[in-house]
């Protein structure tokens, strides 16, 4: 269903877009967490892999 994988592309970037400023809100108020910023990097590797499958 194109639809479907349309919105949920939407909604993962959404959450990447999220979790960027939340990291960086974390940085800034407590230091840099390393880990937090592993998994943003790697949310948004997936986010991008939705990306490039839906445009294929």
């Amino acid at each position: 269903m194109p639809g479907s994988t349309d919105s949920s592309t939407k909604t993962m970037g959404a959450l990447t877009i999220g979790g960027l400023v939340a990291v960086t809100a974390y940085t800034v108020a407590l230091g840099s967490n390393g880990w937090l910023w592993f998994g943003w990097v790697v949310l948004g590797l997936i986010t991008l892999g939705m990306v490039a499958t839906r445009s294929a």
